[in-house]
């Protein structure tokens, strides 16, 4: 019995247990169901919203498309509008082109007709003229016809032979013209120092007590300096100053030196000068010998020999009417090679040779040869070439030139010697001549600008057209020519050149 009714309790449990389950999984399903429903009816009008926003853009890209389509339209509308407008103007503009061709054709046509006539009238008029002159003249047309010829070919061999003679005529001046353009072209692109002449030099003493040592016990230590120098030393009244004179620039050279060194060292007698002599005059010869090896480089020249390097080297000490030798063989070099490079000459003869021209101030020689002998000399013996040797011997008209070198390098040697300002006259006194020459011109009036150009040789004057008539230009230059000559000393002559032009200037914007 017990287990029996604990059977029908387990029974009982077990049904109500399937019972509390079925009744929950229902009410389970149940609010699954009422959240589905929720969830689709959520999901159809978020569906709903899209599509009216869907809907709303669409409809706004229909209109931006059917404005932009209609404002294309409105453009390709004006376009065509204005294609057509031109197209009648073009139209327009042919029809009166047309007409005026029409015009000239029958105006032309008038002008053929009656040219047609005159010429009938002229060929009419030509055969009874000619009639008439064979009957005057008693001979037919082909004996008239071969004494106009005769006649004709006289005219033209005189017209011929003038021709020629004019051609000749601008020729020479023309070679004339390109000469001068040349030898100036030369002058303005060479640029160089000039050095005054000075055969004397002194030397500045701490005080003139030094003097007395300088002469020494009787005379001693100026006895010696004079002695191992060859140059002689003046003390004089000139305070705290003594002064080198000698004829050799290298020997006076050397005394200065060795004097300033003596002075400065305080040991005064004459073993140190002998000392200071010797050591002095190497470091002299040493400059020689390098000036002679810079110029040499500077130029680009090679295969000089040594012997010729020292010569060259030794015009650095020397001058000729206040100026460098060397600088002064350098630069004659520089000119001969443009003025070669322009002739189509050699320019390396020309460039050798205006270098060596004046070697021979260099070579020291007891013989009486001058200097261009000695300069052949010495390049004849190292070999060099002989329009070298010929252009050194030439170059002064001791010889004939015997190439169109040489000739250069007498016209290089003749532009570095006369150019003004490189002979006695110092740099501050040339510019001082083309400043006076251009504050001249400037001070008259109509002048605008006023140039002193070619070293001086000519004074290039700009004068203001609207003011100044062609008349007027001419006087202005006589009365600038007048107050050169009244006002300054210049050596050659000065050309005043007056240049009036007018210029028209506009602007195209």
């Amino acid at each position: 019995m017990n287990t029996f009714i604990w059977i029908l309790l387990c029974l009982c449990c077990i049904g109500l247990g399937w019972l509390g389950r079925w009744l929950y999984g229902k009410i389970k399903l149940t609010s699954v169901e009422q959240q589905a429903v929720r969830l689709k009816q959520e999901a159809i009008r978020e569906a709903e919203a899209q599509s009216k926003e869907l809907l709303l853009e669409t409809r706004d890209t229909l209109l931006k498309e059917q404005k932009q389509q209609e404002r294309e339209e409105r453009d390709r509308r004006a376009e065509l509008q204005r294609f057509e407008r031109r197209l009648l103007q073009k139209e327009e503009n042919l029809e009166k082109v047309q007409e005026s061709l029409d015009a000239v054709k029958s105006r032309q046509q008038d002008k053929e007709a009656k040219l047609n006539t005159r010429e009938k009238q002229i060929a009419e008029s030509e055969e009874k003229w000619q009639h008439e002159i064979e009957r005057v003249a008693s001979m037919t047309s082909e004996e008239a016809k071969n004494l106009l010829i005769e006649k004709m070919q006289n005219e033209a061999r005189r017209d011929g032979q003038s021709l020629i003679n004019k051609i000749e005529q601008e020729a020479i001046a023309k070679a004339d013209k390109t000469a001068r353009d040349i030898i100036i072209t030369t002058i303005q692109r060479l640029a160089t120092e000039v050095v005054s002449e000075s055969t004397v030099s002194s030397v500045d003493l701490p005080s003139d007590e030094m003097k007395g040592r300088i002469l020494g016990r009787e005379g001693r230590n100026i006895r010696a300096l004079e002695t191992l120098t060859g140059a002689d030393i003046i003390i004089d009244d000139t305070p705290e100053a003594v002064v080198i004179s000698c004829f050799d620039p290298i020997r006076k050279e050397i005394a200065r030196v060795s004097l300033e060194r003596l002075v400065q060292d305080g040991r005064i007698h004459p073993a140190r000068i002998e000392e200071v002599v010797t050591k002095v005059t190497k470091e002299v010869n040493r400059i020689c010998a390098e000036e002679g090896d810079k110029v040499v480089f500077d130029l680009g020249i090679h295969n000089m020999s040594q012997e010729e390097v020292r010569a060259l080297g030794r015009l650095f000490f020397r001058t000729s009417y206040g100026q460098n030798v060397l600088a002064h063989s350098r630069e004659v070099s520089v000119i001969a090679g443009m003025i070669a490079a322009e002739v189509g000459a050699d320019v390396a003869v020309a460039r050798r040779g205006g270098l060596l021209h004046d070697i021979g101030k260099g070579i020291a020689s007891e013989s009486e040869s001058n200097h261009a002998e000695l300069g052949a000399e010495l390049a004849k013996r190292l070999g060099e070439d002989p329009k070298i040797v010929n252009a050194i011997e030439a170059h002064h008209n001791d010889v004939e030139p015997i190439c169109i070198e040489s000739i250069i390098v007498q016209i290089a040697d003749a532009i570095s010697a006369a150019r003004p300002g490189a002979r006695r006259e110092t740099l501050d006194n040339y510019i001082k001549r083309l400043e006076s020459l251009e504050d001249i011109a400037v001070s008259f009036e109509g002048v605008d600008k006023a140039f002193a150009i070619q070293a001086g040789r000519e004074l290039r004057i700009l004068v203001n057209a609207d003011t100044v008539t062609d008349d007027g230009a001419k006087e202005i230059a006589k009365g600038i020519a007048s107050r050169i000559e009244a006002e300054l000393r210049y050596p050659g002559r000065i050309k005043v050149t007056i240049i009036r032009e007018m210029r028209a200037v506009e602007y195209a914007r």
